[in-house]
C-alpha cells in the first residue's frame, strides 16, 4: 500500500517530538522523512519511547540535507510548507495521496529563504490563542488529519 502523505522534518531538535510524529505516521500510513542536522541519535531512547513499539512498523528515511531530499520530490507543485508567517490556511490546500508536509525544526520553524521560495505553497494553521506556534508532534497531527478527511471525503463520494 502507498503512503497517505509524506511528512517532513527539517532538521528536528527534540526526539520526543519525531517519537510522536513517527508513531502518528504509523497510524495514519505516512512516511516519515527527516533532514540532517538533528539534535539527537535516532537510537535516542527518548524517540523510542515516544514511538512505543510502533517505530518498527514506521516508513522512514533520513536525509543528509534539505538539497538531497529536494532531488527526491517527483512534483513540486505537491509540497506544502507549514509555517506561522503566512496568511493562507492549511485548510486551503486540496490535499492529495502522496503529497509532501514539510515541517522545520522546534525552534525557529523552517528558515525565511526556504518560505520566500516556496511562498504559493506556505500554509498555516491557525491560532487565535495567545501562543507563537503550536508544538511540532501536534501541528503535524493536525494537518494529516485534514488532510486524510479531505482524501476521505473523495473516495466515499
Amino acid at each position: 500500500m502507498s503512503s497517505l502523505f509524506r511528512i517532513v522534518l527539517v532538521e528536528p531538535e527534540i526526539p520526543q517530538n519525531t517519537g510522536n510524529i513517527g508513531r502518528t505516521c504509523v497510524g495514519t500510513n505516512c512516511e516519515l522523512h527527516l533532514i540532517q542536522p538533528m539534535s539527537f541519535e535516532i537510537t535516542d531512547t527518548q524517540l523510542k519511547r515516544a514511538g512505543l513499539d510502533y517505530w518498527q512498523h514506521l516508513k522512514w528515511y533520513v536525509h543528509k540535507s534539505y538539497l538531497d531530499w529536494w532531488t527526491q520530490v517527483e512534483d513540486p507543485s505537491r509540497v506544502f510548507y507549514f509555517t506561522t508567517k503566512v496568511k493562507k490556511t492549511y485548510y486551503e490546500i486540496d490535499y492529495q495521496p502522496g503529497d509532501w508536509l514539510v515541517f522545520g525544526k522546534e525552534t525557529k520553524g523552517l528558515s525565511p529563504e526556504i518560505i520566500n521560495e516556496h511562498l504559493q505553497q506556505a500554509v498555516t494553521i491557525p491560532q487565535p490563542g495567545h501562543v507563537r506556534s503550536l508544538n511540532l508532534a501536534t501541528a503535524v497531527a493536525i494537518s494529516i488529519y485534514e488532510g486524510y478527511r479531505q482524501v476521505n471525503l473523495r473516495t466515499n463520494e
